[in-house]
């Protein structure tokens, strides 16, 4: 039997709908009904939840640099978990730029485009709990307030002066109240080009923005009433 993926969603309402129906399922439960078998762990296939959820929502940008629904507008996120129902760890939002900054502004950032409208999806996230056991929980359909987006502003801005000023190398997961620069990096030996002190090429590894645990539990807290 031939499996076919979701076609994409025409509509927020609809892609909510989709969402609010796979509340509850496992993701074992649903790697079934899509004719996956689940990993037996997440650590070599960190993305795999996301990519399922996808699957069943009908999300089509797969690696392009445009949101996961590009007709809609929106990212998706999921976000796994405590039994509390505080994010486990940070979310990865985009790759940082490196060089090429001239005139970049947050206004017209591709991290301010990918957070304009998301999709937040929690999911189980507790290491006890097998992953084909983890339940899938009820989505969220979120856009910045003035408040938030002026502090990811603010955080972005202080992290791309560092990049500019060729100080990337100095940034640590301590600078940014809710938004923080890493190594993005499937080994070490991975390395991109980014400016030096004296505004000579380096090599150092990519870095990903992520947004901290503080501002995710933020988010789900005032809409679940948590």
């Amino acid at each position: 039997m031939t499996i076919i993926q979701q076609s994409p969603p025409t509509s927020e309402s609809e892609l909510i709908n989709r969402a609010q129906a796979l509340a509850g399922y496992t993701l074992g439960e649903l790697a079934e009904l899509a004719g996956q078998t689940p990993p037996p762990d997440l650590r070599r296939d960190k993305g795999w939840v996301g990519q399922l959820l996808e699957w069943h929502l009908g999300a089509t940008a797969g690696s392009q640099p445009v949101p996961d629904f590009a007709d809609l507008g929106i990212e998706l996120k999921t976000i796994p978990i405590s039994h509390q129902g505080k994010p486990l760890e940070t979310t990865f939002v985009c790759v940082a730029p490196l060089i090429g900054l001239q005139g970049i502004r947050w206004e017209t950032s591709h991290i301010r485009h990918k957070l304009a409208r998301v999709l937040w999806i929690p999911v189980e996230g507790e290491r006890e709990i097998p992953l084909a056991e983890r339940h899938v929980g009820s989505p969220l359909l979120w856009s910045p307030s003035v408040e938030e987006e002026a502090r990811l502003k603010r955080d972005w801005e202080e992290l791309m002066d560092f990049i500019v000023l060729g100080r990337v190398e100095q940034i640590t997961a301590r600078h940014g109240e809710v938004l923080q620069l890493r190594p993005k990096a499937a080994n070490s030996k991975v390395l991109t080009e980014a400016y030096g002190a004296d505004g000579q090429p380096i090599k150092t590894l990519p870095r990903g923005f992520y947004l901290k645990t503080q501002f995710t539990a933020e988010i789900l807290a005032r809409h679940f009433m948590l």
